[in-house]
């Protein structure tokens, strides 16, 4: 059983053109899912779509075998997530910010204090651990998110551009750790521009482009980024063409 499904998404924002096209996607235990397109392409709107954050137009979206509407508290405890920027309390320390994150997430009281440690430990967060979030740097504040995403041993992530404003230590450091998360069986799906970086993470590349999905790259290809814009390019050549017939009949 996959641990996201998602089928035939389709969604658009008022009376603008339509951000998702029967947009059809899974992703299974141990996998990470790389989602890759320009901006506006419908990345974020599919995640957030798959995180019941906005109710699609039509579609259909589970998690666990269990549709989106009917997940309780259970299911979504299963679930870490990072969308756009990292929500933190920013009157909060970062072990606090934590600590809140843990509970939000069924984290039993008892075992807080453990979960809390270790994801300082494995974000490199010792050293702002009692600071609070509003004194941090951009990178440590998406270091404090991932954590937050980390803290109740998920078993899927939904990760939207995770590397943004990281160092190169924070990179390699995430890519460490998710590349663990998967070897324990859980599921990821990641969206990212650094296509050099999918590359290194990445068990399936899939590719939406004007909010539909057009296909997948292969992660282990020689020139991943030649293969994206290739693949983007003959959609848009598709889609020209596909109009012109249309004004000509």
């Amino acid at each position: 059983m996959s641990a996201l499904e998602v089928r035939g998404l389709r969604h658009q924002f008022d009376d603008d053109l339509p951000v998702l096209r029967s947009v059809d996607l899974s992703v299974g235990p141990g996998e990470v899912h790389a989602l890759i397109g320009f901006n506006g392409a419908g990345k974020s709107t599919l995640m957030r779509a798959a995180l019941g954050m906005l109710r699609p137009d039509a579609g259909s979206v589970h998690l666990f075998g269990v549709s989106v509407p009917g997940a309780d508290a259970a299911v979504w405890s299963r679930v870490g997530h990072l969308i756009d920027t990292p929500f933190v309390y920013p009157e909060l320390t970062v072990r606090e910010n934590l600590w809140a994150a843990a509970r939000l997430h069924g984290v039993p009281a008892g075992e807080v204090s453990a979960a809390v440690n270790r994801v300082v430990a494995e974000l490199w967060l010792d050293p702002w651990a009692e600071r609070r979030a509003s004194t941090l740097s951009l990178g440590n504040r998406q270091r404090v998110g991932l954590a937050s995403a980390l803290v109740h041993r998920p078993r899927l992530l939904v990760l939207d551009e995770p590397t943004n404003v990281l160092d190169p230590s924070g990179v390699v450091l995430l890519r460490e750790l998710l590349k663990g998360a998967a070897s324990d069986g859980v599921a990821a799906l990641v969206s990212s521009h650094h296509l050099d970086e999918v590359a290194r993470i990445a068990d399936r590349v899939t590719v939406i482009h004007a909010g539909a999905i057009i296909g997948e790259l292969d992660p282990q290809g020689v020139d991943l980024e030649r293969a994206f814009f290739e693949m983007a390019h003959a959609a848009d050549e598709a889609a020209a063409e596909g109009t012109a017939r249309e004004q000509r009949s």
